[in-house]
């Protein structure tokens, strides 16, 4: 009997997938407003980094997911630029319950896509005239819990 439900387990188990399919660079924007003024200013950098991201069914177990990755970085009261970068990816994601599928999107892909996110703002922003910008790594796992927490603050204080 154990044998059998330890059976049912790994099978259900091996139903479970989450496969990257093909990461791309979905949309690329970069300005520098005050340039070139800009260059001549004291380099005391202020950064502003937005991560966001959605998701969209593309058929079935099929699903992009899209990081919306945004740095804005000033100098004194004036934007030296601003970057973003849509970062993409299509995933196979198979047997996953809504909870884990929304888990699978915001964190597992999330971590992939972050690299790529980040190497290409790490490249417009040198070729834009810019010191290198150097990310620091994201916990999207704490970053997910975050968001849950907060979803559920505002659901208990809508309630009350």
């Amino acid at each position: 009997m154990a044998d059998n439900d330890q059976a049912a387990a790994q099978n259900e188990g091996a139903k479970k997938a989450i496969q990257p399919q093909k990461i791309y660079l979905k949309d690329v924007s970069f300005e520098t407003p005050n340039s070139p003024g800009i260059f001549t200013l004291d380099w005391k950098p202020n950064v502003d980094i937005e991560i966001d991201s959605k998701s969209a069914v593309l058929a079935e177990d099929l699903h992009e997911v899209v990081m919306t990755l945004t740095v804005t970085v000033k100098v004194e009261d004036r934007t030296a630029f601003l970057a973003e970068v849509h970062q993409a990816g299509i995933f196979v994601m198979r047997g996953l319950d809504t909870e884990e599928l929304h888990r699978a999107q915001h964190v597992f892909c999330m971590r992939m896509l972050y690299p790529y996110a980040s190497a290409a703002l790490t490249d417009i922003v040198t070729k834009g005239g810019f010191p290198q910008l150097l990310l620091a790594p994201v916990n999207f796992e704490g970053l997910y819990a975050q968001r849950q927490q907060a979803a559920a603050t505002q659901a208990d204080d809508s309630e009350a």
